[in-house]
Order: structure tokens, then sequence, then C-alpha cells
């Protein structure tokens, strides 16, 4: 009686668990870790979250490949070039040299070294003094003919030349403050011709308007300039454009100004000019050998201005600024390529 009780009552509580049982397992058992209020575990470094493609490897630049820097090797240093001018004699004419120089300033080349010939010797030796081109062409509209003209009297009357050139001496002595040329603050040198040997003398010492005006004795013109026991004469008889002389005072790149008059430009007329043309004939051969030493050479389009034409002043000086001007970005370029070239020793 007591086990039929005991069974009944176990059936009894048997159906409610079974279907509990099943509805357990319909729910599919036990809660998911992947349920929104389950805690995730965070991702291990390097590997993707759960859900997520793998990452791809990270890119690095090139640039940023290499840790070690890539230096440049540092651009050689343009060393220092001592220019020098070589300026021709050509009376009237060299005031064409103002006109070089003053296209060369603006354009921030410098002389260091200046050597002249006749008219070109004046002009360098005002120039070597420290006038700027500004100041020389000043002084070059300011400059009175007469001052610089002092007759020998009678005119006609000496063998040796109608003016003595003691005015023109005082004229370069003044315009230098007195300064003899190793005081000049530019190495300079007047190139003159010795008349009794011909030889070629360049003074680089002693009194600045004596030297200038042995540089300007043109014969048949000036008398010759007798200095110590010797006698001088107009140097573009021997340098019409000094290069030699410049190279020797050193110089390592040379800018030659050649105003002679070209002999097909026009015709002889006065005396001085019959001189002039003389000298012109005489030089061209001299230049030849003369001027392929300098790096640059500039021959201002001076045409047929005549050696004695001082009223055509400002013209000459256009001129020789018109000329440097276009060469201008050849002067640069040999100037460039100079101070990049190692150093050679000056002959």
């Amino acid at each position: 009686m007591f086990l039929k009780r005991l069974a009944a009552r176990s059936a009894h509580y048997a159906l409610p668990c079974a279907l509990a049982a099943v509805l357990l397992a319909g729910c599919g058992g036990a809660p998911r870790n992947d349920s929104p209020t389950a805690p995730v575990a965070p991702p291990v470094a390097g590997l993707p979250a759960p859900g997520m493609p793998a990452a791809l490897p990270p890119v690095i630049p090139p640039a940023l490949g290499d840790s070690t820097p890539i230096l440049q090797p540092p651009a050689a240093p343009l060393r220092k070039v001592k220019i020098g001018l070589a300026l021709g004699g050509g009376a009237a004419r060299g005031f064409a040299h103002i006109g070089v120089i003053k296209a060369l300033e603006a354009n921030g080349i410098m002389a260091d070294v200046v050597v002249g010939t006749s008219a070109g010797s004046v002009v360098g030796a005002l120039y070597a003094a420290g006038n700027n081109a500004g100041a020389l062409q000043k002084m070059a509209y300011d400059m009175d003919e007469a001052a610089i003209s002092d007759w020998a009297l009678p005119l006609f009357g000496s063998k040796s030349g109608v003016l003595k050139g003691v005015a023109l001496q005082s004229y370069v002595n003044k315009a230098v403050n007195n300064r003899p040329i190793e005081k000049l603050k530019l190495p300079f040198g007047a190139v003159a011709a010795d008349l009794k040997t011909g030889q070629p003398i360049m003074f680089a010492r002693g009194n600045t308007g004596q030297a200038v005006r042995a540089s300007s004795a043109v014969p048949g013109v000036f008398q010759p300039v007798t200095i110590g026991n010797r006698t001088y004469v107009d140097g573009g008889l021997v340098a019409p454009v000094p290069v030699r002389f410049t190279k020797e005072m050193g110089a390592e790149f040379i800018i030659a100004v050649n105003i002679s008059t070209q002999t097909e430009a026009q015709a002889a007329v006065s005396s001085l000019e019959v001189i002039m043309q003389t000298f012109s004939i005489m030089g061209q051969r001299i230049n030849q050998y003369e001027l392929r030493d300098a790096d640059v050479v500039i021959q201002p389009p001076l045409g047929n201005m005549a050696s004695n034409d001082f009223a055509s002043r400002a013209r000459a000086m256009q001129a020789g600024e018109k000329a440097t001007l276009a060469l201008m970005p050849q002067i640069k370029q040999k100037l460039k390529a100079r101070r990049e070239a190692p150093a050679v020793a000056v002959k």
C-alpha cells in the first residue's frame, strides 16, 4: 500500500520535471558567452578582434624604412679670386672705362687689381684711389679739358711735344689726395715705354700723377717724362691693353678693356688722330698676344669717335656700360667656374 502511494507521488512530480527539461533543451541550455550581458575577453595583442578580418602588416614608407640618415656632401665653398682690370689706352675714348666699371659694380664685381695704359692709367689711378663709378662719372663730367692742357711755348718750337703734361700730373695727384701709388686703396700699375730701349715698364710705386703722366705721354703731343735717369713715353706703344702686367700684379681673373681705334672706323684728319691711328695699327699685332691671356675682353662700340673728342664723354661712358652688360652672363659664368676650380699659381 505504501509503495503504491510512493509511486503515484513520484509520477505526479516526474511530469513537470520532464517538461522543464524539454523547455531548457529548446532554449539551448546554459547561457552563452556571446550574450550581450556576458563579459568579452579583450583580444590578444597582435591578433584581430573576434569577428574582424586578419590585419595586414603596417606599410613602412621607403624613406623611413632605413633609419640611417643619408648625408649629402657639403658644397665646396667658392674661393676668393683676385680680379684684375686691364684698361687700355685711347685718349678721349678712355671715358668708356668708367661705363665698364659702372656695369661691373652694379653686378657686384669689384676689381682687386688695376693696371692702365695711357687714358686707362688716368681712370685706373682714380679708381684705385677709392672712387666708385658714380664718383668717376661726376669727375668726368666736371673735367675741364683746358685744366689738363699745359701748352709748351712756343707751341711748335718744341721738338718733343706741344703739351708738357705737368697739368695732367697735378690733376691726378690732387684727385688721389697726393698719395703715392703704394698708398692707394687698390694695387695699381701704370705702364709706360722706355724711350731709349723701347721696353715696357710698369710703375707700381712712387708719385701717382707722375706715373700717369709718363704712361700718357703720346709722342708728338706730350713731352716725354724723365724719372730718375730714364725717359718714358706713352705705354700704348708697347702695351695697348696691359693684360700681361695685370697678371704679373697677381690677378687670377682678368677683364681687359680695349678702346683702340679700329683702323677702318674713321679717316684720320688732325695730327692727333694721325698719331693715334698709328698707335692703333702698331698695337693691333701686340693686342693679338696680350688679349689672348685675358679671361674676358670688352670692346665698347665707340665707332668713329675721335681720340680728341672730349665732348662725346657721355656717349663713351654709355658705350662702355652697354658692352659690359652685354657680356655680363659670360663674365659671371667664367668667374663662377674660376671660383670653383682649384687655385693655380700665377706665373
